[in-house]
Formats: structure tokens, C-alpha cells, sequence
């Protein structure tokens, strides 16, 4: 098998890595490979109880597996800002942040701030606590901030006038328009990066399709569930391109991760084609000033 995998995943003793979304589905099976490593694993959750089920299960295959639970909603910008205070606070270091979490064309719905859900939890939340979290990261070398796209940004078209969606909601489409904004997102992010000689690097992945429960509002996403493992990813193999982009020793700054068969739904990780919306520079500039006006945070790096 040519790829990457989580048997590629070297040993990661002494790291810490804050993932978000960690007690089900990709995050679950990317804290466990972690865990497994030798890493301290921050879950970041809504729900307590959930990641401490989590945690229970994880360490009956790892004993001894090194993690905590961080409290995190990113459906309220005031409970990144909390997650991101408490981990700059209470962790001696930081390696990696993997932005992991997010939800998928459900009702339309909104933050505690307004926002279209889609948009707010799939992108401006992360946004938030990476502008947040990165002088914590600077303080490690080698850190790492990974945010995760999808397949759906192919489909995406940012409606500038509404990113509210105070106008019109067509959830298929404002999912894909979210996952194009992470792209956006991690463009600008690497640009400004490498302008300010900033020691962190920023990546992306993508899981192909796989059978979570991230696709619980989708019908037809459902119905794709009993071939997991035959043309899609399980949840687990979903985890490979998380994985490479937050351990492989030769990511490289900027680049995206995603599965390599099946024209991108399912397989070993590699290098993941992104269309051309996604690598439009202005675009991503706009996308920044944007968010920095809608989160209220600014990460300081200047947009030269």
C-alpha cells in the first residue's frame, strides 16, 4: 500500500496536539493514533461527558493514554476565546492545533453570534481560535496549525453580499462554500506566515468520504454509509490525511492532504488537488479582513 496511513505516524512522546472535535469520527480516530504515539492529546468537545466516553475507550487500547478535556463550542466565538485562554494558560506547549471539528448541511441555523451555522462553526471558529492560539504555538519550533477542508470546496462560490445567508439558505451549497473558505483560509494563513518569518506552518486535509456523524442531516450521504470501506473511507482511514498533516516529518508549509483513490473519496494520503477558487489570492485576502471584522480577532500578522 503506497500512501501515507497511520502506521506511517512516527513516535510523537513529548508533543502536545489540541484537537477539535475529538470524541467521535476523524478527530476520535486521529486522538487515538496520537495517543497510541505517545502524544498528549487535548480534546477540545462540547459535550463533557461524550469526550470523557471517548477518553474511556481510547484507553482501553492505549492505558495510560495522556489526555485531558478542553471545553469548546465553536457555535460561540465567547467559548474559543475560553478554549484558547485556558490551553495558552494551563499547557507548556503547544505542537499542533488541528481544527478538525464542523458540521454538515444541517436546517439553517445560527452561532450564538449570528452567523450561519455553516459558516460560523466550519470556518469562522477556526479562524478564531488559530488566530488565538498561534503566539502559544510560535513558543514551539516545528508547531503546526491543520485545518480541515473537503471534497465540497470544488462546489464552493463565497456570496459575498450574504454570508450570513440573511437572503437565501441552500445547506449543500453553503457547506461547500464553508470548506471553500477553509482553503481561503489556509492560504492567507500560510501566506502571512512565511511574510512575518513565523516559525508555525499551516496545512490542510481533507478525509475524502467517510462514514461519520458528520453526515447525519444528509440523506443521501447516508445511504453511501454501507459501502464505507469498500469506495469510501471508515472513519478510521478517514484520519490518514489529518495524521500526515499534523506528524509527517516532510509536509510541506501551505500544502493539502487528502486520500489518493477513488478520485479523492477514500485510499492512503497524498498531496489532494484543490480547484482554482481555492488558490485565488484575493479572494483569500478579502476572506481575512472579513473574518477578522466578524470574530473580532486579529492574530496580528500584518497582510503585506
Amino acid at each position: 500500500m503506497t500512501g501515507f496511513t497511520a502506521a506511517s505516524v512516527t513516535g510523537q512522546v513529548g508533543k502536545c496536539f489540541l484537537v477539535t472535535g475529538a470524541n467521535t469520527g476523524i478527530g476520535y480516530e486521529t486522538t487515538r493514533v496520537l495517543a497510541a504515539r505517545g502524544a498528549r492529546v487535548l480534546m477540545a468537545c462540547r459535550s463533557e461527558d461524550k469526550a470523557r466516553l471517548a477518553m474511556e475507550h481510547i484507553r482501553m487500547e492505549v492505558p495510560g493514554a495522556n489526555l485531558a478535556f478542553v471545553p469548546l463550542d465553536q457555535a460561540d466565538l465567547f467559548s474559543v476565546r475560553e478554549c484558547a485562554q485556558q490551553v495558552a494558560r494551563d499547557e507548556p506547549r503547544l505542537d499542533v492545533l488541528v481544527n478538525n471539528a464542523g458540521v454538515m448541511v444541517p436546517p439553517l441555523e445560527r452561532t450564538v453570534q449570528g452567523h450561519e451555522l455553516q459558516f460560523g462553526v466550519n470556518h469562522l471558529a477556526p479562524f478564531a481560535l488559530t488566530g488565538l492560539l498561534l503566539p502559544k504555538l510560535a513558543e514551539t519550533p516545528g508547531a503546526r496549525v491543520v485545518i480541515t477542508a473537503s471534497l465540497a470546496h470544488m462546489r464552493g462560490r463565497i456570496d459575498w453580499d450574504d454570508l450570513d445567508a440573511r437572503r437565501s439558505y441552500r445547506a449543500r451549497q453553503r457547506y461547500g462554500d464553508s470548506k471553500l473558505a477553509n482553503l481561503l483560509h489556509l492560504l492567507e494563513l500560510d501566506r502571512r506566515l512565511r511574510a512575518a518569518g513565523s516559525p508555525v506552518r499551516a496545512l490542510a486535509c481533507h478525509p475524502g468520504i467517510a462514514a461519520t456523524e458528520l453526515g447525519r442531516h444528509s440523506l443521501g450521504f447516508r445511504l453511501l454509509f454501507p459501502v464505507a470501506g469498500v469506495v469510501l473511507n471508515s472513519a478510521e482511514d478517514g484520519a490518514w490525511p489529518t495524521l500526515q498533516a499534523a506528524t509527517e516529518a516532510s509536509a510541506q508549509p501551505g500544502e493539502y492532504y487528502g486520500p489518493q483513490r477513488f478520485f479523492g473519496m477514500s485510499g492512503p494520503s497524498g498531496i489532494a488537488r484543490r480547484n482554482a477558487s481555492a488558490r485565488d489570492a484575493a479572494a483569500a485576502r478579502r476572506l481575512w479582513e472579513v473574518s477578522v471584522q466578524m470574530t473580532g480577532i486579529d492574530c496580528g500578522l500584518a497582510g503585506l
